[in-house]
């Protein structure tokens, strides 16, 4: 390969890239893997190399797992599942069949959240206009809430509930309108490093004095993390919505349990909206609960407005969250690990400059 003098190897090029990138001999026997791939994969390169790829992963729809052994063809698929020993991914692969050698395939796999901040959410864009009608509304909204107050004063005691009924809904739909605002607001928050812990803790307080009953919450935290970019009462609110969508995912379980993990992940980057700038993520924050887990037909819009799989749910929470994370520069996704029953919502934050 020709280059200027200097320049990295293919093999330095490789090891460089941030997806998961994989040779695989005839046999579907994995020849080499990049950095990237163990991580991925959650097994190193001395243990990848000269195993079945098969028995390093599995890919959970059988359509595209017969696709993916034929050595003769193409494959790009996008947004499947896949089961490693860290559980349960979703991922984009493609599988590239090299004309030079018979039988000998690329495999690259990437993660999906790698993707999906890589342009601005149409979803997003969408509630703008939203969230102008939005500001009008909350004018009548007042008038009328004032209305009720008025005539409360001059109906019997034995009617005054039903001026009470106004009320409360003028406050709910206020309420509902007030986070409609926030998702579709361009106005962004200032960032400043913080200590993730103490808004986890904050967080944590808040959610246990809300539940009506008592709530275990795990805590597995990496006390040596540096301060992580962010805004306080944003991340709180984050945090806050996570836990209390766990807690009421698992209410029946007989043993009901949300943990809330922070480790250190190396090598996760993610491209910045704003051209000619990326973000290195490195702070992971995951919310785990043991309940069953989110209805496949909505798994991949859990964080579009409007959707919801509660009961009396406004499908405005996770669309919040994500909003404010996106305003933070950080990243958020979810996974299932159905083996050992947990469903993960996994925050990514940028480390404190």
């Amino acid at each position: 390969m020709s280059g200027a003098e200097g320049a990295p190897s293919l093999r330095a090029q490789v090891n460089g890239l941030i997806f998961a990138m994989i040779l695989l001999d005839p046999d579907l026997r994995i020849v080499e893997a990049n950095p990237a791939s163990e991580e991925m994969l959650g097994l190193s390169a001395a243990r990848l190399i000269g195993q079945s790829f098969y028995d390093a992963m599995a890919i959970i729809d059988p359509r595209v797992s017969a696709h993916a052994r034929n050595i003769d063809g193409r494959l790009i698929a996008r947004g499947i599942a896949i089961s490693t020993r860290e559980g349960e991914k979703q991922v984009n692969l493609t599988a590239s069949p090299l004309p030079t050698h018979e039988g000998w395939r690329i495999v690259t796999l990437s993660d999906t959240g790698q993707d999906e901040m890589l342009e601005a959410d149409p979803h997003e864009a969408g509630l703008h206009a939203p969230a102008v009608l939005a500001h009008e509304i909350k004018n009548p909204l007042a008038a009328i809430r004032g209305a009720g107050q008025l005539l409360a004063r001059k109906l019997d005691e034995k009617d005054r509930p039903l001026a009470d009924v106004i009320s409360n809904e003028v406050d709910r739909i206020a309420s509902l309108i007030d986070r409609m605002q926030r998702i579709g607001s361009r106005s962004v928050e200032p960032n400043a490093p913080l200590n993730l812990h103490v808004a986890i803790r904050n967080a944590i307080t808040t959610v246990r004095a809300a539940s009506a009953g008592p709530v275990e919450i795990i805590e597995e935290f990496d006390p040596s993390l540096p301060q992580v970019s962010g805004n306080q009462d944003s991340l709180e609110q984050v945090i806050i919505n996570l836990l209390a969508n766990a807690r009421d995912a698992c209410a029946d379980k007989d043993q009901p349990q949300v943990s809330v993990r922070t480790r250190y992940v190396s090598g996760l980057i993610f491209n910045a909206i704003r051209p000619g700038r990326s973000v290195r993520l490195p702070i992971e924050l995951t919310v785990s609960d043991n309940g069953p887990g989110i209805d496949p037909d909505l798994r991949d819009h859990v964080f579009d407005p409007f959707v919801s799989s509660k009961k009396n749910g406004q499908g405005l929470g996770l669309a919040l969250v994500r909003r404010l994370v996106r305003d933070m520069e950080g990243r958020i996704a979810h996974d299932r690990d159905e083996k050992a029953g947990l469903t993960h919502f996994r925050v990514h934050l940028p480390v404190a400059k």
